[in-house]
Formats: structure tokens, C-alpha cells, sequence
């Protein structure tokens, strides 16, 4: 199947998307907010989030901050069959955009590794913190990622998890 056949998906700030049909793609374009990609290999199904704040009032179901986005996408792929000790996560974004503001880039990547410790689910790679924003092609089924780093004279990310146990990542 070539890349013009695949459905491609873009979300936005706030959503998120699962998926188990192999000729999906999930995509967003991320600066200072983070998007978890979650997957589950043998089951075949796989979601990404896109969250814009680290921090929310307790018990707040806005999904516009890390434990809700977290929440949704986790529990969504556990509603369509996927088993949480299976799972495995890759994280993105997290830029410091505006270097004279304060790092919220850097709380969300901090807060997205925090749920994921918490919730038991394997990070094994991803692109987080630097300075450039990037744009992030997902495919669900398989956990591959392609990053693309938007920006011409912004350093390299300063901070790169694990290597990949599967799903490379790739840069485009």
C-alpha cells in the first residue's frame, strides 16, 4: 500500500485518536505541548493524545492537560482489547519555544513520563525538550514514528529517550 492509500489523521490540541486498521496514520504538529503515542504490538491497536498543559486542578477531566489526555487515550485503547503490561509508549514535543518564558515544554515531557511510570506503561523511545517544534506521523498498528523537526537554525533536542525496543523512530 503506498503512502497515498493510508488515511491520515490530524489532531489537534486536546484529542486524540485510536486506531487498529494498518492503513491509518496519525499525525499532529507539536512546539511546547506533548503527544504520546501508545501502542499494543499483538493486538494490533495503537492511539495518540495531544496535551497543551502539564498541570490541572484536581480532578479535572480537561483534556487539555497531561492526566486527562494521558487517561483518555490509556483507557481507550484498554476499552478496544489492548493489555496494559503490553503496552509501550513514545513521547514527543515538550520544545521550550519562547526561551524567555518559563519551560512548560519541559513539564509536560516531565508530567507524560510521570503518568507513564505510574500507569506501569514502557516508554522506549521518543524526541523531547530542545528548542524546534516537530511534526509527528504515527502508524497504530506497527508503533512506527517519524519525526520531522520544523525550524532551520534551532539546536538539536537536548534531551532523546531509550532507543527503540520496536517501532523505530524515524527522522523525515
Amino acid at each position: 500500500m503506498t503512502e497515498t492509500q493510508k488515511k491520515v489523521i490530524h489532531i489537534v490540541q486536546g484529542e486524540h485518536r485510536i486506531s487498529e486498521q494498518s492503513d491509518v496514520i496519525i499525525t499532529t504538529v507539536l512546539g511546547s505541548c506533548v503527544a504520546a503515542c501508545i501502542y499494543d504490538l499483538e493486538r494490533g491497536i495503537g492511539g495518540m493524545n495531544h496535551f497543551l498543559l502539564p498541570d490541572s486542578a484536581a480532578g479535572s477531566g480537561d483534556i487539555r492537560y497531561a492526566a486527562a489526555a494521558m487517561e483518555m487515550l490509556i483507557n481507550g485503547l484498554l476499552r478496544q482489547g489492548a493489555v496494559r503490561s503490553r503496552m509501550q509508549a513514545k513521547l514527543f514535543g515538550g520544545a521550550r519555544m519562547m526561551p524567555s518564558l518559563p519551560d512548560i515544554g519541559r513539564r509536560n515531557a516531565d508530567a507524560a513520563q510521570r503518568i507513564l511510570q505510574t500507569d506501569g506503561i514502557r516508554l522506549v523511545n521518543g524526541d523531547l525538550c530542545g528548542q524546534e517544534a516537530r511534526r509527528v506521523r504515527f502508524w497504530p498498528t506497527t508503533g512506527r514514528v517519524q519525526v520531522q523537526l520544523l525550524g532551520n537554525d534551532a539546536p538539536a533536542p537536548v534531551e532523546r529517550v531509550a532507543r527503540p525496543v520496536s517501532g523505530e523512530v524515524e527522522l523525515f
